[in-house]
């Protein structure tokens, strides 16, 4: 077996099931897992941070969401895959890393506000001890594995500097080096909008679900906002600004060219550019509900993937803990 190149870290909060934009995370994870330690965190904790309130259905999306990574090509011989929940070292690691934690520090974390109005204009009242300490929790995920690596987005890279600023104090309040700065691993992810042209959010019902069989997509699809200003396919369109375009260009690399050019020109309508989408998104899809399906038949399997990985991370964290106790004389 070679050598793996490093340690990785990545999680995903089970809301509910996973749609098509998580598609190119979790195929860049399904890459990463041969060449890397990878560990891959069912987040569950940091659901409540938001979803507090009604934990009724959190069992059934923890499996949804392990489904959903078996489905698109995570494997459990390569990859650790747990539930955050079944590793208490993270609760212990957090609640240590907070004891020297300045508040100011958690107080300028550009998401807080933010969330809180934007979540606030949703009913929710997240102005709560676990949401302001989310991002210690989010660090102490990495540092329990002494992950040195972290797949994100190209706009996502400053997320990390919180964690290494931790790790900094860590060193310098107990004089042992213990954890490495964890880095970004930078992906090429795009952002995909919904079949209405906003965000991509379940709560919308704008999504796609990667579960979705094909009579499902077709109407999702048929749905979509294309260019407003086109009546009749004979009309020039704009594909830049028209969302099935955009889909295209991602899921339908090598015919998009092409179909941009038909629609400028008014050769093709957004039905047809519609029925092309459907057919390749289907086409992708196709493999991923085959496996979903099979492993689905076997909970006990999942059952034992899962104890499998609870134990696996957990003896990974319980030696980063034993190294944190001896720097922190406990």
């Amino acid at each position: 077996m070679s050598e793996k190149k490093g340690i990785i870290l990545s999680g995903m909060r089970p809301t509910g099931l996973l749609h098509i934009g998580h598609l190119s995370v979790l195929e860049n994870w399904a890459a990463l897992q041969k060449d890397y330690q990878c560990y891959y965190m069912v987040a569950d904790w940091h659901a409540l941070t938001s979803d507090y309130d009604d934990t009724s259905r959190l069992p059934a999306q923890r499996e949804m969401m392990l489904l959903d990574w078996l489905a698109a090509g995570l494997e459990p011989e390569n990859a650790v895959m747990f539930v955050q929940s079944g590793v208490k070292a993270h609760a212990e690691l957090s609640l240590l890393l907070g004891m020297n934690m300045p508040l100011a520090w958690l107080e300028r974390v550009p998401t807080y506000k933010d969330q809180i109005e934007q979540l606030g204009k949703q009913g929710k009242d997240i102005r709560t001890y676990g949401f302001l300490g989310y991002p210690l929790l989010m660090a102490a995920d990495i540092l329990v594995y002494r992950a040195n690596l972290v797949p994100v987005g190209e706009d996502q890279g400053a997320h990390l500097e919180f964690s290494r600023e931790l790790v900094r104090r860590f060193h310098h309040l107990y004089g042992r080096e213990i954890f490495p700065e964890p880095l970004p691993l930078y992906a090429k992810i795009p952002s995909l909008p919904g079949t209405d042209g906003r965000k991509m959010s379940k709560s919308y019902h704008n999504d796609i679900p990667l579960s979705a069989p094909p009579a499902l997509v077709t109407e999702k699809v048929k749905t979509m906002i294309t260019d407003p200003a086109r009546i009749r396919k004979t009309d020039l369109g704009h594909p830049e600004i028209c969302s099935v375009s955009r889909y295209q260009s991602i899921y339908n690399e090598g015919q998009a060219a092409e179909i941009q050019s038909a629609c400028r020109s008014g050769q093709i309508g957004c039905a047809e550019c519609k029925k092309r989408l459907t057919e390749r998104l289907n086409q992708k899809l196709a493999p991923i509900l085959e496996r979903r399906e099979r492993y689905s038949q076997n909970p006990g399997w999942l059952r034992e993937i899962c104890a499998d990985g609870n134990a696996k991370a957990g003896q990974a964290a319980a030696a980063t803990m034993e190294l944190v106790r001896a720097a922190m004389n406990l």
